[in-house]
Parts: C-alpha cells; sequence; structure tokens
C-alpha cells in the first residue's frame, strides 16, 4: 500500500523543491496534482524534457515517488474544440508521465450534469484516443465521480468504468465527495471491489443534512455544488467505517490525503493526516 500527499497546500514550494518538502512532512509518496509551472488546471503542461529530467533527479535524491499525476483537462465537454485542446494536453501529459516513471494518472470525468448525454459521448470520443496512449506506456487511470461532472453518483461511476472494460481503467473513491456520491462509502467500496485502486482521504461535511439547509446558497435554486477537504476529525465522514470496508475490500492501493482548507498550517495538517491514516491502519493487524 502506498501512503501519499497531495502537496497542493504547499503549491509555492519550487518544484525541484518540492520532493524534499514532502519527504520532510513524511510522505514517501506524492500524488502530484495541477500546479502552474507543471501540469495546471485545464491548459496544456508548462514543462519541457529538461525540467522534467531535472525534477525526477529531484524525486530520486529525496527518496519520494509520485504514486499518481492527476492532470485536469475538460476532455469530456459539450465543445468539441475544447474537447480536442484536452486531448492535445492529456497526450503530453502522458508522456511526461511516461519520462517520471509514473504508471498511474487519475482525473475527473469533467463535462456537464445538465448535459450527460452529449457528455458522456465526448468521454467516450477521447477515451478512445487515449486509451491506445495509455496502454503502450503501461499507465494505469483511475477515475473519480466529482461534484458538478456528468457523473456525480459512486455506484454510476463504477458502472461506467466497467463499461469501459478495460484492465488500465480503475475507480477512485474520494472520502470529501461522500456525500455527492450517494453517502455510502461502504456499499459503494464493496460494490467497487477490486476495480477500486485509489482513495482521497480528507473529511467533509454533510450538505444534504438538515433537510438540504447545512447550507444555504443564494439565489435559489442555484445549481451550484459544495463540500470541503478538511483533516480527519473535522467534518462528518465516519472514517472508522470507510476504513473498515476498505479492509473487508482487501484494499491494497494508494492512499492519499487530500486536505485542501488550511493552506496556512499546510505542514501541521500534513503530518497530521499522515498520522491519522497510520492509526486507522494500525488498526487493520
Amino acid at each position: 500500500m502506498k501512503i501519499a500527499l497531495d502537496p497542493y497546500m504547499i503549491r509555492h514550494v519550487p518544484l525541484l523543491q518540492l520532493p524534499a518538502v514532502v519527504a520532510e512532512l513524511g510522505y514517501e509518496w506524492m500524488e502530484l496534482s495541477p500546479r502552474e509551472d507543471f501540469i495546471p488546471f485545464f491548459r496544456h503542461p508548462r514543462v519541457d524534457d529538461g525540467a522534467v529530467a531535472k525534477f525526477r533527479k529531484a524525486l530520486d535524491s529525496a527518496g519520494v515517488g509520485i504514486s499518481s499525476l492527476l492532470p485536469l483537462f475538460r476532455w469530456s465537454g459539450p465543445d468539441e474544440d475544447a474537447r480536442q485542446a484536452a486531448v492535445r494536453y492529456w497526450r503530453r501529459a502522458i508522456q511526461i508521465a511516461a519520462d517520471l516513471g509514473v504508471t498511474s494518472m487519475i482525473s475527473e470525468f469533467n463535462g456537464r450534469p445538465e448535459d450527460p448525454d452529449r457528455s458522456e459521448a465526448q468521454f467516450w470520443k477521447s477515451m478512445d484516443d487515449l486509451l491506445p496512449l495509455l496502454e503502450r506506456a503501461g499507465i494505469h487511470l483511475a477515475l473519480e465521480p466529482h461534484p458538478d461532472d456528468f457523473i456525480e453518483n459512486g455506484y454510476d461511476a463504477i458502472n461506467l468504468i466497467r463499461g469501459i472494460n478495460h484492465p488500465n481503467v480503475s475507480f477512485l473513491y474520494c472520502a470529501p465527495h461522500t456525500f455527492h456520491l450517494g453517502g455510502d462509502a461502504p456499499g459503494i467500496i464493496e460494490y467497487a471491489g477490486d476495480l477500486l485502486t485509489h482513495v482521497h482521504l480528507a473529511d467533509t461535511f454533510d450538505h444534504t443534512a438538515s433537510s438540504g439547509n447545512r447550507y444555504i446558497l443564494n439565489p435559489p435554486g442555484t445549481p451550484a455544488r459544495i463540500h470541503q477537504h478538511l483533516d480527519i476529525g473535522q467534518g462528518e465522514v465516519d472514517f472508522g467505517e470507510l476504513f473498515g470496508a476498505l479492509r473487508a475490500n482487501g484494499f491494497d492501493g494508494t492512499l492519499t490525503a487530500c486536505v485542501f482548507a488550511w493552506e496556512e498550517r499546510a505542514a501541521e495538517s500534513s503530518r497530521f493526516m499522515r498520522q491519522k491514516i497510520d492509526e486507522y491502519l494500525a488498526d487493520w493487524s
């Protein structure tokens, strides 16, 4: 099992110094999410081959590996020009992952929930382009349903991944999205079975609680989604239940601490999350 840190809260650290800082925080693995000097949100990667080679050296020097590379592109959006651009960005991101020796990538379904049929059709077009590239590079892709994607429910996402029917594509369960996924972590984890290869760990509040009035969004009826990425214990996810389901499922993939809420105490939060993960895993023995 790999225990990784998403270093988004410390993205101000220069890229070549990042591996050493991740190691200082107690992690041997990092899940590299978007950053402006590497692979930004929704835009083409910003590094050349020389920078990639230097980054790989920095990783080796720090004794830190990249558990997964996480690009976010609009590869399922209804706009065809945007989809084609996203596929172009994906191609470069896959090459970067291969050059770094990374065998796992993560992403979201993207698309638009108000236009799910068109978004799914666009998703399949992109997969037709990208699956051969992933396969040739020996890279596995874990997909997560995300709030405001064309698929938000955990069971629906698993069904779609089964429909892809490819050994290189698996499912990621994101704990801070629990109440958007359906509020049933044990059931979704059991249903995923061996398709589950990655879990994102952070806490959140149940936005559906109090008759849907836990959060009041204006104007009334807005389709905006809301959730948090908090330290374990600061929200309402039942992590005892979640880790119990992982244990029952025989989970042996990647657990990633992905707290985003506390940049002012990022180091403390990252160390705390590592400690809590270790505590939950100690109960497995």
